[in-house]
């Protein structure tokens, strides 16, 4: 049963514009994918609150159950035809995949199928069917206030991308594209987008620099300028997703919001024929894309109009097909270690643990003093902190705050866990940071060398409703940390009564 405030948050539909979020992938071609529950735990170790799966895994969409996470499920491509020429068959999925789910998991968009009309374009025709008739099923489970339906497009089927107020669709598409972009404005649903500079850069053949791929700042001089609108673009990012805009406007399809389903940086390439694949840029374009987005900052065309988007990837995936790039995009390997550290100051998200073991648990900007409060309690008594060290006259004490001391105790349990996945989420009143909290004769740990990396001494993983133990009878995974799960219910439910 989903608790109260989860389900206070579905008594309004979904809604995709008023604030930025970043979202990651999850593919699944890797040849040891980790369990569910430990998706489900670097998720909320990473602080990340909504995914994009190529499927809807049924033991994956358990794991993600009563997590707030929102979710966007897929129609994966083999299965358009059978959905696409039967509205049944349309009907059963959305029972089995959407409705049997919901609302304990988040679900908050159905994407059928991956770039239909470039990668599959003979399937083309039964797109828009399928999509209807998902729609309708929505309807008939009174779901379509909360689950938008749309499909993934590539950024490819824009012809003419720049300057971006002369971009224009393939007029080949029109006869799919024109009715389909009006069922999105019809249900209010995003168009979906792909977006990399990687591969506009790499097939440019230098025409267009590095840096305006990977956002880096650039003289005015070197800003690029859409003759016609006189709007300056610093980035190919903005430059496709304002060309998608145009592009809609040309058909007279002017509110319908683009959201960015995909996009990324390889961090390993063949030198050879690779060369730009370095960690070093898919650092310089995750970081500085990461931060474009959660600041709001739009597209010259949109101001201040968020662009929400999903990374690609959240794990390297070894087993995809063709060059050692496409193995490549993933923020972390099959164990959770990251393969490198995002550097996103002032995001208050970090996306990767520090290899250097320099990260540290504190209090998230913002946290309900209750869950903070009871994640304290829990830290300093069943979690087994040592928080003598926070008592009146010792190193830290002050500043005498909850904030305080719940960032010491959170990151003492993080560092005594092993900084392992899911120990950093404390009902996610926490997160992971760069930035040293220690101040004065108060030394966190993890600080001046210390690795933290030994056990708590007969500290047992934080509780969680969603913990299961795996075949072997190995320990669980935390995915709930910081306050037991009567506690959490209980602060949940008075706070949703006071909301009502």
């Amino acid at each position: 049963m989903p608790d109260l405030a989860l389900m206070l948050e579905f008594t309004e539909a979904p809604c995709f514009i008023k604030s930025a979020y970043i979202g990651v992938n999850i593919g699944t071609a890797l040849s040891a994918m980790p369990s569910p529950t430990q998706v489900a735990a670097l998720l909320k170790s990473q602080n990340l609150r909504h995914v994009r799966l190529y499927d809807a895994d049924a033991s994956l969409l358990a794991a993600l159950a009563n997590t707030g996470i929102r979710v966007v499920v897929s129609v994966p491509n083999e299965q358009l035809l059978a959905i696409g020429s039967s509205n049944a068959t349309a009907a059963a999925w959305v029972a089995r995949n959407v409705a049997a789910h919901f609302p304990a998991v988040n679900i908050s968009a159905i994407a059928v199928g991956s770039e239909v009309l470039t990668s599959m374009p003979n399937a083309a025709p039964l797109l828009l069917p399928a999509i209807r008739f998902l729609q309708s099923a929505l309807v008939a489970s009174n779901l379509d206030k909360f689950v938008k339906v749309s499909t993934p497009h590539s950024s490819s089927i824009i012809l003419d991308s720049f300057p971006p107020s002369q971009a224009f669709f393939n007029r080949s598409l029109d006869p799919i594209l024109t009715p389909l972009l009006r069922f999105l404005q019809s249900t209010s649903s995003p168009l979906f987008l792909n977006v990399y500079p990687y591969y506009d850069y790499m097939q440019s053949n230098g025409v267009i620099p590095l840096d305006y791929a990977l956002f880096r700042a650039l003289p005015p001089n070197k800003e690029a300028v859409d003759a016609n609108t006189l709007l300056h673009y610093t980035n190919v990012f903005d430059a496709l997703v304002d060309a998608a805009y145009f592009a809609m406007a040309y058909l007279n399809v002017t509110n319908v919001q683009v959201i960015v389903l995909e996009s990324g940086w390889p961090h390993k390439g063949d030198p050879s024929t690779e060369p730009d694949a370095t960690t070093e840029n898919a650092d310089t374009y995750n970081s500085n894309l990461v931060r474009h987005v959660i600041n709001s900052t739009g597209t010259p065309k949109h101001p201040g109009i968020p662009v929400p988007t999903y990374l690609y990837e959240l794990y390297d995936e070894d087993q995809r097909p063709g060059a050692l790039s496409e193995k490549s995009w993933g923020l972390f390997d099959s164990t959770g270690l990251p393969a490198y550290t995002l550097h996103i100051t002032g995001s208050g998200l970090l996306l990767a643990n520090d290899t250097t073991n320099q990260t540290f648990c504190v209090v998230r900007e913002g946290a309900d003093p209750k869950m903070l409060q009871a994640a304290l309690d829990w830290a300093c008594g069943p979690g087994k902190v040592d928080c003598s060290v926070l008592m009146q006259g010792q190193a830290c004490y002050d500043p005498d705050s909850v904030e305080s001391h719940a960032s010491y105790a959170f990151n003492a349990y993080y560092h005594g866990m092993g900084m392992g996945s899911g120990t950093c989420y404390f009902s996610g009143v926490a997160a992971i940071t760069t930035t040293d909290p220690s101040h004065e004769t108060c030394l966190f740990a993890g600080s001046g060398g210390k690795n933290g990396t030994s056990l708590l001494n007969g500290t047992s993983l934080a509780p969680s409703a969603n913990s299961t133990a795996d075949q072997s009878g190995s320990t669980r995974t935390a995915i709930l940390a910081g306050a037991s799960f009567l506690q959490l219910l209980v602060l949940l439910m008075s706070t949703a009564l006071q909301l009502l």
